[in-house]
């Protein structure tokens, strides 16, 4: 018999209703750490976004600033080459100044408003003007920026009692000009600034950087490529409080060359003494080779001002002293008879007044419809050209002018130094003017050049100016027989034929001219030189009228006369005396030093 078949036990229905409820739960359950991974997903995958992006499109800046944090650099300004005068002695050097810096990074403390306040009321400056130096550099740069120089023992002191709150800041010792003779020779030599935010846009491919000084003024500035030498520093790594831990590299700073120039101090310092406190200027060259022994100019300034701050006070004091920046000895003015030397050349050199001429001369004579006057009111009766110029005599040299016509005088004007640049390494020199027809029919509504304008041009008024430095090149053409120098201040081994060139002019014109100038000294307007203890000396004197001041009073002279050593210039802005009288005495007193001689008691 068949074993019965058990039927299936029948599972309850509340027993399959857990079933589901417990499958519900179990799903319920990994819904959150699902959505935990897929947010730790999502982060993790933000996250390695970020650092890709900062790693591979940002690397190389964000590299930078971690370095900028941990890395800098500590400039070091390297110290400026000498001037020397000709015999070897300091005209301008540098000492050692302490001079405050600040990180650009400092801005990002959050007492950097604090920081600028206190610094500008220790170092009395506007804390406009910290920020305004500091923002000059890039915010995350890794070197100091300098703000003050020259620091006083009182605002060093200061500056470190207050150190803890002072972020960022520093104190270096750092070379900086000095001049230790003062005002001596202020408008040769100049003074040095620190570089503007628009001069280093300009010179950044030259090698200046934020913080370099350069020459403004003087042979400062004519030498600036030799005297700035170049930049050192060193490369430090600093912990989180800036302190340095140990030095990563160094280069050694380049010292600038020094610079040997034909200035001789002595006799600098007596044509000082010579124009005193008048206006004016005084200029002493060597005739051979245009080396420059002396340049004076009043009045004048001590460079050293410009080692610090100038305040606006002190600035507006300087220049209500008449204009000190201004070099007189390269500033033109009209020549008055002192030019006569070139008309004499013109004449001459023309062929049409040779050296033997005389001509009749008046109280005065009607040139072209101008009345020109004798200065004795009188005039001298029959001159040759070394009378004419002992006694200065303006109808015999109006004659010779407007005989040879103004084209002529002109193109030896130019020819003779005057019109252009002497050469001279000095940025503010002026060119003089030598006007012609174009030039007055631009200025004067097409109206051209006139007999009368030659006529004046021929004693040195008109539109005629010149500068002592010029003239003094003039008076060396006769003193060197007939040699064009070019002026100038560096010292070196060439010989004169290398600052010179030929004129090629007759030798009997150049003798005629010597003689002239010669009488002038021993029996004409400039006997204040014909003194025993000097040698014997040749000039000529000029008295310019310039209104709407006094005339100015003007003195060329060379010494000795048989061999010339040295050429000096006396200039006396708005004197109101004669050349004779006034500028005469001046080239005296430094022809007395130069051959170191003494007027009798």
């Amino acid at each position: 018999m068949t074993a019965l078949q058990q039927p299936s036990p029948v599972k309850p229905a509340n027993t399959r209703r857990k079933q589901k409820q417990s499958q519900r739960t179990v799903g319920r359950q990994l819904r959150p750490v699902l959505l935990l991974f897929a947010v730790t997903g999502l982060l993790l995958g933000g996250l390695g976004s970020r650092l890709a992006y900062l790693q591979l499109a940002k690397g190389d800046r964000n590299r930078q600033l971690a370095e900028n944090n941990r890395i800098r650099i500590l400039p070091k300004l390297p110290v400026r080459g000498l001037l020397l005068d000709r015999k070897g002695r300091i005209i301008a050097d540098s000492r050692l100044s302490h001079s405050l810096f600040i990180w650009p990074l400092a801005q990002t403390s959050e007492r950097w408003p604090e920081t600028v306040q206190l610094l500008a009321e220790i170092l009395e400056i506007p804390t406009e003007e910290i920020q305004t130096k500091v923002e000059q550099a890039e915010p995350n740069s890794p070197t100091l920026v300098r703000i003050a120089r020259n620091l006083t023992p009182a605002q060093i002191t200061a500056i470190e009692e207050y150190s803890i709150d002072l972020d960022g800041v520093e104190i270096d010792a750092e070379p900086i000009r000095s001049y230790p003779h003062g005002t001596l020779a202020a408008h040769v030599v100049g003074y040095t600034g620190e570089i503007t935010s628009e001069e280093l846009d300009a010179l950044r491919e030259r090698g200046y950087r934020l913080g370099d000084v350069i020459g403004r003024m003087g042979v400062e500035r004519g030498f600036e490529s030799q005297l700035r030498g170049e930049w050192g520093g060193q490369q430090v790594e600093v912990d989180g409080s800036g302190r340095i831990v140990r030095i990563l590299g160094e280069k050694q700073a380049r010292a600038g060359l020094n610079i040997s120039l034909t200035l001789d101090l002595d006799v600098q310092r007596a044509a000082e003494a010579a124009l005193d406190d008048r206006r004016g200027a005084i200029v002493a060259i060597d005739p051979h080779s245009g080396g420059i022994l002396a340049m004076v100019s009043h009045p004048t300034f001590d460079p050293n001002i410009f080692s610090t701050r100038i305040t606006h006070e002190t600035w507006e004091a300087l220049q209500s002293q008449g204009n000190p920046f201004i070099n007189r000895a390269v500033r033109g003015y009209p020549p008055g008879s002192t030019f006569k030397v070139v008309t004499a050349i013109a004449g001459m050199e023309s062929g049409k007044y040779p050296p033997g001429t005389i001509l009749n001369t008046y109280g005065v004579i009607n040139l072209g419809g101008m009345l020109m006057p004798a200065w004795n009111g009188a005039g001298f009766g029959p001159l040759g050209y070394e009378g004419a110029l002992q006694w200065s005599s303006n109808t015999f040299f109006g004659q010779v002018a407007v005989g040879v016509g103004g084209v002529t005088l002109i193109d030896w004007s130019r020819r003779l130094g005057f019109g252009v640049s002497t050469g001279v390494e000095l940025a503010e020199e002026s060119s003089g003017l030598i006007a012609d027809d174009e030039w007055k029919r631009e200025r004067f509504n097409d109206w051209g050049w006139t007999i009368g304008d030659t006529a004046n041009m021929s004693i040195g008024q008109g539109f005629t100016l010149t500068t002592p430095l010029q003239v003094a090149v003039l008076f060396a053409i006769p003193a060197n027989g007939g040699y064009l120098v070019r002026a100038h201040f560096l010292k070196d081994e060439r010989p004169a034929d290398a600052w010179r060139k030929s004129l090629d002019l007759n030798s009997a014109n150049v003798a005629t001219v010597q003689r002239g100038l010669r009488q002038v000294v021993t029996a004409g307007t400039g006997q204040a030189l014909a003194v025993p203890h000097l040698p014997p000396t040749a000039g000529k004197s000029g008295t310019a009228e310039a209104p709407p001041g006094e005339t100015h009073a003007w003195f060329g002279a060379y010494a000795p006369y048989d061999k010339p050593e040295i050429v000096v210039v006396a200039f006396a802005e708005h004197s109101g005396g004669g050349g004779g009288s006034v500028a005469a005495p001046m080239v005296r007193e430094v022809l007395e030093t130069y051959f170191d001689v003494k007027p009798p008691q």
